[in-house]
């Protein structure tokens, strides 16, 4: 009866969403993921690759699940609380752990774990010194940019001329061209405005660059290391809510300047990853500030055959602050009410292996590999190398972002912002309200 109850629920949400693996109809392990993106293609081969292993039994193979991504966390908190059994193992990220921890149960990952992702990548899985989840993904940003306009650009003093003059116009400053690991913000937006066709209409692409502006919580994270970069924060060392910053209105008016100049498509209020890699796949997009995770995509000619050979990544442009790049990790736990502990715990444990982290790095996947681990697949995947480089040297969590309320900021700022560059609200009255909300969040 257990298992026939399982089976219907698993089996409905396949009708509803769809999701579900070939030939899991006998799985006894059932795995709630992240819906699209190179997440979800990473899970799926890792999850075939373990199904399809001599030494796992019937009863432990594993079938896949997906929530809508937008409300993810809100439903996953929802079903957690309620003591679901729907699925055993579930996403956490490093800025949901203390939210979902009284559901979840530690895990043991074996001693081989640490030498694989190495202490500080376990680490962002773990609250109150308990290891909650296997680091599948670290997630930051690149900004990605096509070399070969670059290149021409900083190759024809004709060309450097007219980026002067555009660069004046919407700036204020006459600026030089630079090469992208060189680059502030400004330079980057001057970059944006030059390759944009409805501003310079020699430019040999459509769009300067595009901007993920949807009300969602998740493009904050990708928009913030620019007020970041400029010194913002969102609270002080005595707890107050500092959203409200120069730093803050800097970078929501560069956004909203770039975005009325048309450097971004303007449907980019309702953009998010999916959306911006189509734009850069599309040979018609000159920079992109987009997640490490979408390099599998972009830079892979089957995937991205117009542009994959003239894309280059760097970390995002430097601010006052220097160089800044929002950093969380990505990972599978395991729910408090399973009824298969014991295999999704072996689940769990062969994930930390090397030869499960490289699976899921070879599908398009982004674990943070301990070197030894990382240099097996540098040849394939130079942007893990420059992952661990750029997490490094210029990541950053903001002060709240690991609360309890953390997804409940970003939400907050998201309808805020998204209000400010879709013209709905002044850029006083946003900032206004996000200070509201934000001090009740996190008071």
């Amino acid at each position: 009866m257990k298992k026939m109850r399982r089976l219907l629920a698993a089996g409905a949400a396949a009708i509803l969403l769809g999701t579900t693996i070939p030939g899991v109809a006998s799985a006894e392990v059932t795995v709630l993921g992240w819906p699209g993106g190179s997440e979800e293609t990473a899970l799926r081969s890792a999850v075939e690759t373990y199904n399809a292993l001599p030494g796992t039994a019937e009863e432990d193979k594993v079938e896949l699940l997906f929530f809508n991504r937008e409300g993810f966390y809100d439903k996953l908190q929802a079903d957690l609380a309620a003591g679901s059994d729907a699925f055993d193992i579930n996403l956490i990220a490093t800025y949901s752990i203390g939210r979902y921890a009284p559901f979840m149960e530690p895990i043991d990952l074996g001693a081989d774990a640490e030498k694989v992702f190495g202490k500080l990548i376990l680490e962002t899985m773990q609250f109150e010194g308990k290891q909650y989840g296997v680091p599948t993904d670290l997630s930051l940003h690149f900004m990605y940019y096509r070399k070969d306009l670059v290149d021409a650009l900083m190759a024809d003093d004709g060309a450097k001329a007219k980026y002067a003059e555009i660069s004046q116009q919407y700036l204020g400053k006459s600026l030089v061209p630079k090469a992208p690991d060189e680059w502030t913000w400004e330079d980057w937006a001057a970059t944006a405005l030059y390759f944009t066709k409805s501003v310079n209409p020699d430019s040999p692409v459509r769009y300067g660059t595009v901007l993920q502006m949807k009300n969602l919580l998740f493009n904050m994270m990708v928009f913030q290391s620019l007020p970041r970069a400029h010194g913002a924060d969102w609270m002080d060392s005595s707890g107050k809510v500092t959203v409200d910053s120069p730093a803050y209105r800097a970078g929501l008016e560069l956004y909203k300047k770039l975005y009325d100049a048309g450097a971004t498509p303007k449907d980019s209020l309702s953009y998010e990853y999916p959306e911006t890699n189509a734009a850069w796949t599309s040979g018609q997009v000159a920079t992109a500030l987009q997640w490490n995770a979408a390099a599998g995509e972009l830079m892979n000619p089957e995937t991205a055959p117009a542009v994959a050979d003239v894309t280059a990544v760097v970390a995002p442009p430097a601010g006052p602050e220097g160089r800044k790049d929002h950093i969380h990790g990505l990972g599978l736990g395991l729910n408090k009410h399973s009824k298969n502990k014991e295999g999704a715990g072996r689940f769990l444990k062969w994930l930390a292996t090397e030869n499960a982290a490289l699976t899921y790095a070879k599908a398009g996947g982004s674990p943070a590999l301990a070197p030894t681990a990382v240099e097996k697949i540098a040849a394939d995947r130079p942007d893990l190398v420059k992952l661990g480089e750029f997490a490094g040297k210029y990541g950053y969590v903001m002060n709240g972002a690991t609360s309890a309320k953390a997804l409940s900021v970003y939400e907050a700022q998201a309808k805020e912002f998204t209000a400010y560059w879709a013209g709905q609200k002044s850029l006083d009255e946003a900032l206004s309200a996000a200070n509201r909300s934000m001090t009740d969040l996190l008071k």
